[in-house]
């Protein structure tokens, strides 16, 4: 004889109703925060200067004609050389033309270059060569220097992501914000002007105190009487008499 047990249909959907609500309540827990991305308000965060190793570089125009270098061109040899002894961070790459119409000229001046670059300090084993061939026939080949170096950079500058104008999907102007190319060109034009970039990231040592004028200042103290700078021309630089 088989025995049914009854079923208590009410208590089983009560249970699944409380499952049901239990995972909606937990769903409505885990939510997606919407990642914005935020300009600064500050125009040195907003571009900031960025130190890093770039390239300088002369070129010296040869003609067909001539293997010698002018007297400029001279000029900008040596003071290529002396900026590579002060900033230098590689060798003197030294892009020579070959198979073109002034390939003579060039390898003449360019042995004038070589003894320009050493007399100048630059060792030999700082200069290297790289032999090549315009794409451009109707470009005029030249000698190109260049050597890596550390500079500061900032920018790009001129980007417009946004009006100026008051517009309904301008936050920055309604929230009265400085718009995005402000103080660009301003820390542009100070990262170029900047003569040793490490100064933006650590000061330069002291040097030595000047010990004879350090001890006539400290005996003039001692005594009591002035330690001023007194100029014997000084009274020759005024404009008039009517201070006295």
């Amino acid at each position: 004889m088989t025995t049914r047990i009854p079923v208590d249909r009410s208590r089983s959907f009560r249970m699944a109703g409380v499952l049901v609500g239990l995972a909606v309540v937990l769903g409505a827990c885990a939510h997606h925060e919407e990642v914005t991305v935020s300009i600064p308000n500050d125009y040195r965060q907003r571009h900031p200067i960025a130190i890093q190793e770039a390239d300088r570089s002369v070129v010296i125009f040869v003609g067909h004609g001539r293997g010698g270098l002018s007297a400029s061109e001279r000029s900008d040899v040596v003071g290529l050389a002396q900026s590579w002894l002060h900033e230098g961070t590689g060798t003197i790459v030294a892009d020579v033309p070959v198979k073109t119409s002034n390939a003579a000229a060039a390898a003449d001046a360019f042995r004038e270059i070589n003894a320009l670059l050493v007399a100048a300090g630059v060792p030999p084993r700082g200069i290297a060569v790289h032999r090549y061939h315009p794409d451009d026939p109707r470009q005029m080949a030249t000698i190109r220097l260049n050597y890596p170096k550390i500079s500061a950079v900032a920018g790009p500058c001129g980007l417009w992501p946004e009006d100026l104008g008051p517009a309904i999907n301008n936050k920055s102007y309604l929230e009265n914000k400085p718009y995005y190319n402000f103080g660009c060109a301003y820390q542009r034009n100070m990262a170029a002007m900047i003569d040793n970039p490490s100064d933006l990231v650590q000061p330069r040592p002291e040097t030595p105190a000047y010990t004879v004028r350090r001890t006539e200042a400290f005996e003039k103290y001692r005594k009591g009487t002035t330690t001023a700078t007194t100029y014997p021309d000084a009274e020759k630089a005024k404009l008039s008499d009517s201070g006295k």
